[in-house]
């Protein structure tokens, strides 16, 4: 029996499927560029990896193609649908009121619904991948794995906004973080590494991507994160503008011209960031090679992005009373050596010391790249949200089974 792992984006849906005994892969995937005349899905299991053009002009086509391609006699690994034990889907936002991973139900869909204002571009897409999936595979339980949940443990004077009382009350306007099973799957796996437990650590995990945050994580909790009731708030991203000062989105407005608040919404998300600054790509390797070659532009934007990790650092250890791990981890945090290198430059009053030959020679794997002498140590840790999703998955569906041969 297999557990399928759906993490469905705005114009993109990514799977796996894994073994339920043995938690391990068995076959994984892509659709992307969905709705465009380019999309195309990519697929590795049974030995073999393709990619293929393929018409998706909605997510429901896309799950189609996932699934004709998991049970195809050449590549694929199912024989029968009814070999998918359960379904577990991320979901970006989850508001107050799922705290938790949870099975889906009508109730469940219908809050996921209510917080499509706080995540427009994910929840929908989420959304549709899991009415999708229940009319696919009507019977096999599906579960919701929350990137906010990890991050419910955090304080009021953590997540509150300095508005008033009222509006968070009426509106849920308040902080509440993502990435969270990322997060969850680095913290464990950092505790680990280091032979701790994580009730014994307090750590700053950065996880760094074109979409990247921070947590604060004292003794295996969340207390404090840097992205807030959207993904907007936080580091400087790839396309996102992170922290800036409210009052230039009345000026964009108000402004002669103004622009519409579409616009503005735009702008911040789409066309600021590493691409604003840069003037040159979202992507952090594009950037860096053009610094290399003298773009000042690009060079700012690097300056910018590493300096801003670094104040959150600072801020992050104050919150804690102190750092025993700082961790990387996504896309950037764990193939840039020199983001790394930049991120951790004058934090020696903290305790926090590279070693410059081994972090050059770290790229996607797990290592430990302080000097010895080093009072914090600082690891890099490749992301498995994955394998979050696949054990809540199964811990969830083993619940259900138990209930209903309690009930029979």
């Amino acid at each position: 029996m297999y557990i399928l792992v759906i993490n469905s984006g705005s114009s993109s849906i990514k799977f796996g499927l894994y073994d339920a005994a043995t938690q391990q892969s068995k076959a994984s995937g892509m659709v992307s560029r969905i709705g465009e005349k380019e999309s195309y899905l990519e697929y590795s299991g049974s030995g073999e990896s393709f990619r293929r053009g393929v018409d998706t002009p909605n997510h429901a086509k896309a799950l189609e193609y996932i699934m004709d391609t998991l049970l195809d006699g050449e590549n694929g690994v199912l024989k029968s649908l009814d070999e998918i034990q359960a379904v577990g889907h991320r979901v970006v936002h989850g508001g107050s009121t799922i705290r938790q991973s949870v099975l889906i139900d009508d109730e469940v869909i219908e809050k996921v619904r209510e917080c499509i204002p706080f995540a427009p571009l994910h929840n929908p897409a989420n959304l549709e991948a899991i009415l999708e999936c229940r009319r696919l595979l009507p019977d096999i339980p599906q579960v919701a794995v929350l990137d906010t949940s990890f991050h419910q443990t955090m304080p009021p004077q953590a997540y509150m906004y300095a508005i008033p009382y009222e509006i968070y009350e009426n509106y849920g306007a308040r902080r509440y973080g993502f990435h969270g099973s990322s997060y969850r799957f680095v913290s464990l796996r950092a505790a680990e590494m280091m032979r701790r437990r994580p009730q014994d650590l307090q750590m700053v995990v950065c996880h760094l991507g074109n979409g990247s945050s921070m947590a604060a994580i004292k003794r295996g909790r969340s207390i404090d994160t840097t992205m807030g009731m959207t993904p907007v708030e936080g580091l400087m991203m790839g396309t996102r503008s992170g922290d800036i000062d409210a009052g230039l989105v009345f000026r964009l407005i108000s402004g002669k011209p103004g622009l519409s608040v579409k616009e503005v919404d735009r702008i911040l998300n789409n066309e600021s960031g590493i691409l604003g600054i840069s003037g040159v790509s979202k992507d952090m390797r594009d950037v860096q090679a053009r610094a290399v070659a003298g773009d000042l532009r690009c060079m700012l934007a690097l300056d910018m992005y590493a300096y801003r990790i670094r104040k959150y650092i600072g801020a992050f250890a104050a919150a804690m009373g102190g750092i025993d791990l700082l961790v990387f981890t996504g896309g950037i945090g764990e193939n840039s050596a020199e983001i790394r290198g930049a991120v951790c430059d004058e934090l020696g009053f903290l305790g926090i010391e590279i070693d410059s030959v081994i972090n050059s020679a770290t790229q996607g794997v797990e290592r430990d790249i302080s000097t010895p002498e080093a009072r914090v140590r600082v690891l890099v840790v490749p992301t498995n949200e994955e394998n979050i999703i696949v054990q809540d998955t199964l811990m969830l569906t083993r619940v259900l089974g138990r209930v209903m041969d309690n009930a029979d």
